[in-house]
């Protein structure tokens, strides 16, 4: 049940606070009252979930300020006559604040939000959003000539002017919101009902789309979307995510069930695995997330799946949603989480991505993710099976592209599926050096249990990855963009020497196929030259610009005492990289793992820049 009472109250208390937001943050204080109206308008829609919150003005804030920075489209307060100097020259000073950092002047000014939930908001990881503070702190500390310590004052005299604004009752706030829930249900039941007549009579086109009613077109104004105020935040009704017989249709395990459907706010995100956030788009709309699991079978790995969706504001944040959900994957911090694998998926909705993980504590798990935008939506569909046997990639893109056909017919959604379409793909750049590898690539090593961190890079004056036999120097003329970092394993009991390192450079291309001839010259050379090492070859590819190749080199230190290790050197056009791995005894990368480690680095030479000069 909804109850009326404690809505009301909760529009009294917040109404004044949330339009001092939005005033400070567009300058237009008419926008910035019907932003929060509306804001309460949804808020009632939704407020047997939102009620449930420990802070329901969390919640409707974000949906204040988008709605507000969508309606304005000029900053008005020079017209008003009647507004206080110093109210006109906070507002001036805070108009010469980049977004961002305005958004996190004000929440941390005018709101109780913690620096995580205000690095949350303004859309940045949390150091990020901090730099962002400190910057709006001291420009607009600078702008308006008062000491940093006594910024908070300043927006006395705009509370004053906001407060003379008059607000509708709330029993009318709440009509507006019953309303609108009953125009989303009709037009729920007349999508359900035109879905039902048109069964088996929608085609595809040439290009694999499938178009629905309205939205043939849309994928190629998604542009314009952003140009134009959105009248309403699109609904998110429960009944267009996934079914258990969807999941248990496509993806392996029996007895599929539903075990939760709440909004992302509202529920425990830690099934959702390498989220470093709950909310790809903060300023979004709607949010849900489902979780599925199987019943247990004695001898059979354990099954689950999860669905995500959020909508945007705009096409374009939605763009934006999606790049960022691709990188929580892309670039998982999970504990033990290695990147396997990155597909293209063609032809469902606007764009669609497939990411293979192999979570390695026990038990080994493999995770298949896949995400796509629709429009204004991004949906995530992730199946994670307890075991290590190869992934169904074809059954994995099907579920996702019938998460897609399940929103692709909500208000702003764009195109629906096709037949999947799988490409391999270059890994998506991550990491502070996207052309170096990252603690997501790297594989497991015998008998350890503990994560892998790497070192922040650092220029390669000495070349760690270099080995006894090819000496190879990143530091000499004309090299550029000469970089190296190691990864080790904290808190464990191995040599001094175990590690593995990787070091980049880049060369003109001339230079640097002559660079890996040499290397590969003094590697086959070196046997001959010290009778106490042994050095096989692993590997070796040469196709139009790109070189790969690996060795095995065992050193004899004493008669009774060898070390051996793996050294790998790759090129793609002017980019070079050499990826060096020293055991500890037992502990080991298996050969197979550390040649598709050194094809990773191959890969992720891609990012490099081109050589300076």
């Amino acid at each position: 049940m909804r109850n009326p009472d404690e809505f009301d109250a909760f529009y009294k208390d917040a109404r004044d606070r949330l339009l001092l937001q939005t005033y400070a943050l567009t300058g237009d204080l008419p926008a910035s009252r019907a932003a929060v109206r509306d804001s309460f308008v949804v808020a009632w829609h939704h407020w047997r979930k939102i009620s449930r919150l420990d802070d329901p003005e969390s919640w409707a804030r974000p949906h204040a300020w988008a709605h507000a920075q969508r309606r304005h489209t000029a900053r008005l307060w020079h017209r008003d006559k009647s507004l206080d100097p110093d109210a006109r020259a906070t507002l001036d000073a805070l108009g010469k604040l980049p977004v961002a950092q305005r958004k996190a002047l004000l929440l941390t000014q005018l709101t109780t939000a913690s620096m995580t939930d205000m690095a949350r908001e303004v859309g940045l990881p949390r150091a990020e959003a901090e730099r962002e503070l400190q910057s709006a702190t001291s420009q607009f500390a600078v702008h308006r000539d008062v000491p940093t310590t006594t910024i908070r004052p300043l927006f006395e005299p705009l509370r004053e002017h906001a407060e003379t604004a008059r607000w509708p009752r709330p029993s009318i706030i709440r009509r507006a919101g019953a309303a609108r829930r009953r125009t989303h249900t009709t037009l729920g039941a007349v999508a359900v009902v035109a879905g039902l007549v048109l069964t088996g009579s929608l085609v595809t086109d040439a290009a694999g789309v499938r178009p629905t009613l309205s939205r043939e077109h849309l994928t190629s104004s998604a542009p314009h979307q952003d140009k134009t105020p959105a009248a309403e935040p699109v609904d998110l009704p429960e009944d267009v995510m996934l079914t258990s017989d969807q999941v248990g249709a496509l993806v392996a395990g029996k007895r599929w069930s539903v075990t939760g459907t709440h909004d992302i706010s509202a529920g425990d995100t830690t099934a959702v695995p390498c989220r470093q956030d709950s909310y790809a788009d903060p300023l979004g709309t709607a949010a849900l997330v489902r979780t599925f699991d199987t019943a247990p079978s004695k001898g059979a790995p354990r099954v689950s799946a999860v669905e995500t969706t959020e909508v945007s504001a705009t096409a374009k944040a939605a763009r934006r949603t999606y790049g960022t959900t691709l990188d929580w994957y892309a670039g998982c911090t999970d504990r033990r989480v290695q990147l396997l694998g990155t597909h293209r998926v063609d032809r469902v909705g606007d764009q669609a991505m497939l990411f293979v993980l192999r979570g390695w504590d026990q038990p080994v798990s493999t995770l298949v993710v896949g995400v796509a935008r629709t429009g204004q939506l991004t949906t995530t569909t992730t199946s994670r099976v307890t075991d290590a046997r190869p992934p169904d990639l074809s059954g994995a893109a099907k579920l996702l592209g019938a998460a897609v056909d399940g929103v692709c017919g909500l208000p702003d959604a764009g195109a629906c599926s096709a037949r999947a379409r799988l490409r391999p793909a270059a890994p998506r750049p991550v990491g502070t050096v996207p052309a170096m590898l990252a603690e997501v690539d790297l594989p497991p090593v015998t008998g350890v249990d503990r994560p892998w961190v790497g070192t922040e890079p650092r220029k390669a004056v000495e070349n760690v990855a270099a080995t006894r036999c090819d000496q190879a120097d990143f530091d000499t003329a004309p090299m550029s963009n000469n970089l190296t970092r190691s990864f080790l394993i904290p808190r464990t009991r191995l040599a001094v020497q175990f590690g593995l390192t990787e070091t980049v450079g880049s060369l003109p291309v001339g230079a640097a196929r002559s660079f890996v001839d040499r290397i590969r010259a003094r590697v086959a050379a070196c046997p001959d030259k010290d009778p106490g090492t042994e050095v096989v070859k692993v590997a070796q590819v040469a196709t139009g610009k790109r070189d790969l190749s690996i060795w095995r080199v065992t050193t004899e230190i004493t008669d009774q005492m060898s070390v051996q290790y793996l050294m790998g050197i790759v090129r793609d056009g002017t980019s070079i990289a050499q990826v060096g791995f020293v055991p500890d005894r037992r502990v080991v990368i298996r050969p197979g793992a550390f040649v598709a480690l050194v094809h990773r680095a191959l890969d992720r030479l891609g990012a490099m820049p081109a050589p300076k000069g």
